[in-house]
């Protein structure tokens, strides 16, 4: 293959998803997206909150209402609004008002630090920000809206949006969780910041204005905002809407992923919204309320990362859940180990297949088929209209020599446009003969039906002694131990080689290994150069906000402690 070439896709003939490849996705904004189904499916609940319905009528019309209430305090098209919340109602009012109105969204965790928030306020430039009463929310809220540019805060009350006896009773009952919303001009009750008259509309091209600036390490490191645009965004959902051999039946989706993430915006809001479904929201993840929820909605699906289906594994509850009703579960945001599938479909009878996505591909690129043929340890096939090829690790501007890792680009209509004010971030592109195409920063295997294998990510390789160790083949054989639950292997510093890898890993509820004894069993099973000079045994493991276990956090725990 010349560098001019385009990436061969001979694999299309074994396509196992139930849809065409091919697929063409005319251009749609999120606003007509939403009308559409609001229209189509109007008495149906979009929403279920710890057991109160929110139907699809209802939810267009309380975002309508918030464009105008916006645009009544001066938003116009393409000002910033920020997102602060957990999983609650008001997100999709929000979420789709703020796009009505023109103006684009910006995503942020309910995680941030006052500090944090700031400096993404102030970077994407954002105007005005939604919370609710939260303790957890408002008072960093608050201290933004002093210390940075940011111009009024809209503040829910999460009580009124609970069934009756439930508010009632955090009002009563959980003052501690609550704060006041302080009355001032700069602050506006949620229920003031609807506007009782139609927002004026605003003219959309769905192909170049951006729906949504979401904050992401990125494929080069450093905090940045992928510029999502509406078709972006409407196409991802309609691609993933498409591999749903499902499509169109009973659909009830379990939305513990937080919204906030472009995983769940895709995979558990948009999506559902095009299919007529009903998002089981829960505020935040507990194993213990999702296996309760689980069974009270007869839920038929559940995105998640790996971590939350091994936490619904280790409850109490899991045996006496019933799970009839749950027909596929999509994980990503992490490898899914072999092991974990297993013991998880044997306990649910549920299919649990590995997906993979990036914020710069609007959350989906490939995924395992829901039903078919499934490779464990892949991440499946490139969903519809999505092509792939492998660059050189070494110069990007050339394709992997055939049969070798290379990293991993991809090309179609849900890759962002670019980062937001990071014109020097160009080189999250590779520019080729046939377009630019997305460097993902991982490195990967492709074998001759279009099955995508992650081999690792290029920074986190780990160089012994002029060999190349990747961090996922060796945690791949680390969790084929009966005793591990959990691992992460990094590079340590060593005098003669350079570095060398160490394992750090938790171990399953009722067993007992030492360190010692993993590192032998490991070191016997993996490639000289492979091997690691210790294995370290942990209580926890440190986790991004979506619960991932997070390989950055532990190298700044381990170079910390010396």
């Amino acid at each position: 293959m010349t560098e001019t070439d385009p990436a061969p896709t001979p694999w299309q003939a074994h396509y196992a998803h139930p849809c065409a490849w091919d697929m063409d996705f005319p251009p749609l904004t999120l606003p007509e997206m939403f009308a559409q189904s609001a229209a189509r499916f109007a008495e149906r609940p979009l929403v279920d909150f710890m057991g109160r319905a929110f139907t699809y009528a209802a939810l267009h019309a309380e975002a309508r209402a918030f464009a105008a209430g916006l645009q009544r305090l001066g938003v116009t098209k393409g000002d910033r609004i920020g997102l602060y919340l957990p999983n609650v109602p008001i997100y999709v009012s929000a979420y789709y008002g703020a796009m009505l109105a023109g103006a684009t969204v910006v995503n942020f965790s309910p995680l941030y630090t006052a500090q944090e928030l700031a400096a993404q306020v102030e970077d994407s430039g954002t105007r005005l920000l939604v919370t609710i009463d939260s303790v957890a929310l408002l008072p960093t809220a608050l201290e933004v809206l002093k210390t940075s540019g940011l111009e009024r805060l809209v503040v829910g009350s999460l009580a009124a949006m609970l069934p009756l006896a439930k508010g009632l009773a955090l009002r009563l009952l959980g003052r501690k969780s609550l704060t006041r919303i302080p009355a001032r001009p700069d602050v506006i009750r949620w229920e003031d910041a609807l506007a009782r008259t139609d927002p004026a509309p605003v003219l959309l091209d769905p192909l170049e204005d951006l729906a949504l600036l979401q904050y992401t390490g990125g494929t080069t490191g450093t905090p940045k905002g992928a510029m999502l645009t509406h078709q972006n965004i409407s196409a991802n959902t309609r691609q993933v809407e498409a591999i749903d051999p499902r499509a169109g039946e009973r659909d009830v989706i379990m939305g513990v992923l937080p919204l906030f993430h472009v995983f769940a915006n895709i995979c558990v809001l948009n999506r559902t919204v095009v299919n007529g479904g009903c998002i089981a929201m829960l505020p935040r993840f507990d194993a213990g309320q999702a296996l309760k929820t689980l069974q009270r909605v007869r839920a038929t699906a559940m995105p998640g990362v790996p971590t939350m289906y091994q936490a619904l594994l280790d409850h109490p509850a899991l045996a006496r859940t019933d799970f009839s009703s749950l027909r596929v579960c999509i994980s990503g945001g992490a490898p899914l180990a072999g092991p974990l599938k297993e013991k998880f479909e044997a306990a649910t009878d549920a299919r649990l297949v590995e997906g993979y996505g990036l914020t710069e591909t609007a959350g989906v690129a490939s995924t395992n088929p829901y039903e078919g043929e499934d490779r464990v340890g892949t991440i499946g096939q490139p969903i519809p209209a999505t092509r792939i090829r492998l660059l050189d690790k070494e110069d990007p501007t050339r394709d992997a020599p055939a049969g070798q890792p290379g990293e991993l680009a991809i090309q179609g209509p849900q890759v962002m446009r670019g980062y937001w004010r990071r014109p020097e971030a160009a080189a999250a592109f590779a520019e080729r003969a046939d377009g630019q195409w997305l460097r993902t920063g991982d490195v990967a295997v492709l074998d001759d039906q279009g099955y995508v294998r992650i081999v690792d990510r290029i920074k986190d390789m780990i160089a012994v002694g002029g060999f190349k160790v990747f961090p996922s083949q060796v945690e791949a054989v680390v969790l084929e131990h009966p005793a591990v639950k959990e691992v992460l292997v990094i590079g340590v510093p060593e005098p003669r080689l350079g570095e060398v890898p160490r394992a750090y890993v938790t171990l399953n509820d009722g067993t007992a290994e030492t360190g010692e004894a993993l590192r032998d069993w490991i070191n016997a099973r993996i490639g000289k150069h492979e091997r690691v000079d210790a294995v370290v045994v942990r209580e926890t493991m440190p986790k991004t906000m979506i619960g991932k276990l997070d390989r950055k956090a532990l190298r700044a725990e381990v170079a910390a402690e010396g």
